[in-house]
């Protein structure tokens, strides 16, 4: 039905390889996304393109990916980016990003890629330094540990499941940075892979946010949003989890449609994407910045970037709870729709 649809709409850590067998073996979704997320978390703090933390998270979800016996690989890509001084100077910042990438394969040749980035915040100038957002402590629960958990969690689900379309798992970096790992990607798809590529579901910062959004892109033509946005609004509201989509309250952003992650890459090329994250597109500027309502654990209803806020202990204490239940209610969303998706069999 994809590939009919898309021609009718011309598209259409190393160290601690911990094994989560105890929590596959548990019939509830969502237990291994959260317990892979607190690991990346803790384990992995300052995931800054480039750094140590970075090539080391990404090493792990790589070995993740060999145990489970997906052929899988890590890729280095070049990244920069400006940092701006107290006194107005600015310098680029040269770096290599690295990233872990793994197919499931299908029994034809077009995929479904789902990916989220593994990279924190680094600072992009001293005044992100004086209002701590990034560096080297920065856990990055919420951004964006829960989006590679929910990633593994369902490769970990699909590693023995039969379907017609190949599903490839790619745990991103430099998204912090301008989208640098995804453009990456990208640019190394050949135009047949590019052409075969039925869709792009990218997971990201899926914990702090009010509600759960599942967006499309600008290009994402009307019959592939009715099977991805339309049909995730509908399994969640099966399960009684509270979802929606971008209402389009700003101009800026038309109905429906995401902002600011790796998926833009893509949408950008014409490849239809689907965006999975939670926030509150009702607040502030209306454009998925503000996550949820100003509070004494949040003052500016946020926890991005924030060495303060976006970390295991904080939002344990202010949201109790919330890093389990947002992770089941996101898998048991997605499994059955990426089942549908993909044509398991």
């Amino acid at each position: 039905m994809f590939s009919a649809l898309r021609r009718s709409a011309s598209w259409l850590v190393l160290g601690f390889f911990c094994s989560f067998s105890t929590l596959a073996n548990t019939p509830e979704p969502g237990a291994i996304a959260s317990a892979q997320a607190r690991h990346i978390a803790t384990v992995f703090p300052g995931r800054m393109t480039g750094t140590p933390a970075e090539m080391l998270a990404v090493e792990y979800v790589h070995q993740q990916f060999l145990k489970w016996g997906y052929k899988s690989n890590t890729r280095l890509f070049p990244a920069s980016y400006l940092y701006s001084r107290r006194d107005g100077e600015k310098y680029k910042q040269h770096v290599t990003g690295s990233m872990a990438i793994a197919m499931h394969k299908g029994s034809s040749p077009q995929q479904i890629i789902i990916m989220a980035h593994v990279d924190t915040y680094a600072p992009l100038s001293d005044n992100d330094c004086d209002k701590n957002l990034g560096g080297l402590s920065l856990q990055g629960i919420d951004d964006n540990a829960s989006g590679v958990g929910v990633m593994l969690e369902l490769a970990e689900r699909f590693k023995d499941t039969p379907t017609r379309y190949s599903i490839r798992f790619i745990a991103t970096s430099g998204e912090e940075e301008g989208m640098l790992g995804a453009q990456d990607i990208l640019q190394r798809m050949p135009l047949s892979e590019r052409k075969n590529t039925l869709l792009v579901i990218n997971l990201d910062s899926l914990i702090t946010g009010e509600r759960l959004y599942f967006n499309n892109g600008k290009n994402t033509p009307v019959a592939v949003r009715k099977l991805t946005r339309d049909r995730a609004l509908s399994i969640a509201h099966q399960h009684g989890i509270a979802a929606s989509t971008n209402p389009e309250l700003n101009p800026r952003f038309p109905h429906a449609t995401g902002c600011c992650n790796d998926a833009d890459v893509f949408d950008n090329a014409g490849i239809p994407i689907l965006s999975v994250e939670a926030a509150d597109w009702t607040r502030g500027n209306k454009d998925d910045a503000q996550q949820r309502a100003r509070n004494k654990a949040l003052p500016k209803g946020e926890s991005w970037h924030s060495v303060q806020y976006d970390n295991v202990p904080h939002l344990d204490k202010w949201l109790p709870g919330q890093i389990e239940a947002r992770s089941r209610d996101v898998v048991r969303i997605m499994l059955p729709l990426v089942r549908e998706l993909a044509k398991a069999g």
